[in-house]
């Protein structure tokens, strides 16, 4: 059984439509990932899928069940989403932020428990926060603040991690931190993760399953191995590439062609062939 599917789904903002009568299964226990142009309709497609934005059309399937007909505290017990650049009150510690994360276990019989005390330090730990909990979230660098918020979503103990381009506005040493971070939470683990990328080298290096969305639909998904060629990136991101082996990993890696300096090597060579 697939973590989360939709059949026939269809997605907008007033008349615009942005998905399409889409249809999608989410392998469980592996990592995900959306990748396509900007504006495709990733992050419509993701929020769909954490029940916050109302379909068009068509259903979102948790486990096999209506994820509309499920409880607002069944869903956050199943499924955490981080958004895009998410922002917390000035003056929030980061043990007060991971502690939100226990909101859907929290009711007027059952208060904070030791359970809850220890699910947040369990958090902490996994993203390597704990010395860092009494520190306030303003005060982090962007890595860090990412760290915490992550660590506000294992805090809340569900089985499928959604995130929206959880490495926006990072550095490159940092986007490799928090990637290393969910790749390792999905093998010690077997959380299920669906994630949002911009950059496809790291989305083919850590992804399980990739699904390339254009047109108001998906163009193609499978392993990255399988999916990714020069056809693909260039019909999808309107990009030429040449696309080879990455030395480290064995993932597909895209070189892209500069247009304005592979015309004018080009130039070169046609004149040194000339000359010859």
């Amino acid at each position: 059984m697939s973590a989360i599917s939709t059949e026939g789904l269809s997605l907008g903002y007033g008349e615009t439509m942005i998905i399409d009568e889409l249809n999608v299964s989410i392998p469980k226990g592996e990592i995900t990932v959306f990748i396509g142009s900007n504006g495709c309709g990733k992050s419509t497609l993701l929020r769909s899928l954490a029940r916050l934005m109302k379909p068009m059309g068509g259903s979102v399937l948790l486990e096999g069940h209506s994820i509309a007909k499920l409880p607002t505290k069944e869903v956050a017990k199943q499924l955490a989403i981080l958004p895009q650049g998410p922002e917390a009150p000035e003056g929030l510690t980061v043990h007060q932020l991971v502690k939100q994360g226990r909101y859907p276990y929290q009711n007027w019989l059952k208060q904070w428990s030791k359970q809850d005390e220890e699910a947040v330090n369990r958090a902490l730990k996994s993203t390597k926060m704990e010395d860092l909990a009494d520190r306030t979230v303003d005060s982090l660098s962007g890595g860090q603040r990412q760290r915490a918020w992550i660590a506000m979503t294992l805090a809340q103990e569900t089985d499928i991690i959604l995130l929206d381009e959880p490495t926006t506005y990072l550095d490159m040493t940092h986007q490799i931190e928090i990637l290393d971070l969910l790749f390792d939470l999905n093998e010690k683990e077997q959380r299920t993760i669906v994630m949002v990328l911009h950059d496809l080298n790291l989305a083919c290096r850590y992804a399980h399953h990739l699904v390339a969305i254009k047109d108001k639909t998906i163009y193609a998904e499978g392993r990255p191995e399988t999916v990714i060629n020069c056809d693909l990136v260039k019909n999808v991101f309107d990009m030429n590439c040449q696309v080879t082996t990455d030395p480290l990993f064995g993932t597909p890696l895209c070189i892209p062609h500069g247009r304005g300096r592979c015309i004018v090597q080009q130039a070169q060579a046609e004149t040194f062939l000339a000359a010859r």
